[in-house]
């Protein structure tokens, strides 16, 4: 299908960005956004970019479907929840068997799902995609996961793969996810793993910072080696915060940082609802993700600074962060790094592994191997490493089904790692320093892969209040369902 003109509802950050993005690629675009704010102040980056000719805008529904050629193709990039919806139902009248709505917002997958429905008795293709790697991605070439009817998204795809972030070799990072809302559901689990191992990353920049008394510079000039070589070469994350330790505020010079709230509120606001989400999956599908979980957690409590400083008194401000000595600096340094990796690489296991049981549940039979190969450029959780490892995982273990501890490659790539996190882990806690996402990494590692763990008394609290029965030991591991036996 040859994509020449396209609307855009919503003109804010993203939708912008792509439609920017798409006329710099030859589409026309027609905007539609009840913020005359955000259409003004689009088209003047467009006026500045010289593409102003290329976006329009239109003030109703009506008119923005009359301008659009036949098949209609809508890109969406909206807040999440209700408003979806609406603009579903506002565009419903003049919408014909043929067009596309390509949903392009962080969107809960069931709200996807449920528009799918919807839009299925018209004829009309509903495509729900995620966009990865924010703003600027959006703006020079995103990593993207649509989802919907195979047919309806392979018409699509010459157009997104023009427009998608292309990997080391070249390759667009977008493709067919599966049916139904998985192309949102995997954007999910990109966030969540995004939010682990942000957190990680934080929580080594604060001992970097609070317990080693390292300078910004110097931090910087660490994170810029870690993105060049090892485990964490070519990661996202890292290179930015390189940047960032490095960003000084013109007006007089001093470090950005030194600025900036210790206050994360984009899952209070539910301006960001995918992390939130992640969350909510993992309990219900009785996922373990605690990496993901602790750095949920960290957010939500860093956005209450108000509740935050009330505690600080009611304690007395007894409790602080303290220093971490060292006698081999450039040793434990080394141990930051390999902590740091191991807490990335399970966040990716955990979030994975949340993914693998929805796919079960859904039957959407993903291609792991594919969802890899999009995160490889354009997105947040770009790290080359990591992605190296796990498309051989893919590779050679087609059929895997479970967790990816289990496999050989990825549980020694840890324990290569085990005791430099179990050091900063120590270390940490002696110093009371802020470590819940590393922690959990540690506490996970250790837990997934014991068989003699003390659980065996809860299960047992459990029957003699409740009788809730259990297992006996030699009778086999069995399944994770009730117990036959109860004597207490």
């Amino acid at each position: 299908m040859d994509i020449k003109k396209i609307a855009m509802v919503g003109a804010g950050s993203m939708g912008g960005m792509m439609s920017l993005l798409f006329a710099e690629l030859g589409t026309e675009i027609v905007l539609y956004d009840p913020s005359e704010e955000n259409i003004k102040a689009l088209m003047k980056k467009a006026k500045d970019t010289g593409l102003e000719h290329q976006l329009s805008s239109e003030k109703d529904y009506e008119s923005l479907c009359k301008a659009l050629p036949s098949p209609k193709v809508f890109f969406f990039s909206l807040p999440h929840g209700s408003v979806g919806d609406k603009t579903v139902e506002s565009l419903k009248p003049f919408l014909k068997s043929g067009d596309f709505i390509f949903d392009a917002s962080n969107e809960h997958y069931a709200s996807t799902e449920r528009r799918q429905k919807i839009c299925e008795p018209l004829g009309v293709n509903f495509i729900g995609s995620g966009v990865s790697g924010g703003y600027q991605s959006a703006r020079h070439g995103p990593s993207m996961s649509p989802g919907g009817n195979k047919e309806a998204v392979e018409k699509m795809l010459p157009f997104l793969r023009k427009a998608a972030a292309k990997d080391a070799q070249g390759r667009p990072c977008v493709a067919w996810m599966g049916e139904g809302g998985a192309g949102h559901y995997v954007k999910m689990i990109h966030n969540g793993i995004e939010q682990g191992m942000m957190s990680a990353l934080c929580e080594t920049w604060g001992i970097m910072t609070q317990c080693l008394g390292m300078k910004y510079e110097e931090i910087a000039e660490i994170f810029e080696e870690w993105d060049t070589k090892g485990e964490l070469i070519k990661n996202f994350l890292v290179s930015i915060g390189s940047d960032i330790c490095r960003t000084k505020d013109p007006k007089d010079n001093s470090y950005v940082l030194d600025k900036v709230k210790d206050k994360v509120v984009q899952d209070v606001d539910e301006t960001e609802g995918t992390g939130t989400w992640t969350i909510e999956e993992g309990s219900r599908l009785h996922v373990s993700i605690p990496t993901i979980t602790a750095a949920h957690m960290f957010r939500l409590s860093s956005a209450d600074a108000d509740q935050r400083i009330h505690v600080h008194k009611s304690l007395e401000g007894h409790i602080k962060v303290g220093k971490i000595e060292v006698t081999d600096k450039k040793a434990f340094i080394e141990d930051l790094r390999k902590a740091t990796y191991a807490a990335f690489l399970m966040s990716f296991v955990q979030g994975l592994d949340l993914l693998e049981h929805v796919n079960q549940e859904k039957k959407w039979n993903l291609d792991f191997g594919s969802i890899i190969a999009i995160w490889r450029g354009g997105c947040i959780i770009q790290s080359d490493h990591i992605s190296d490892l796990l498309s051989k995982v893919y590779e050679h273990h087609k059929h895997i089904r479970g967790n990816l501890l289990t496999v050989h490659e990825v549980g020694h790539e840890l324990l290569k790692c085990y005791p430099a996190l179990k050091n900063v882990v120590l270390k940490a806690i002696e110093a009371d320093a802020h470590i819940p996402s590393l922690s959990a990494s540690w506490s996970y590692f250790r837990y997934s892969g014991d068989v003699n763990l003390p659980t065996q008394f809860m299960e047992a609290e459990l029957d003699y209040f409740g009788n809730h029965m259990f297992d006996l030991k030699g009778a086999g591991a069995g399944k994770p369902v009730t117990g036959k036996h109860a004597s207490l």
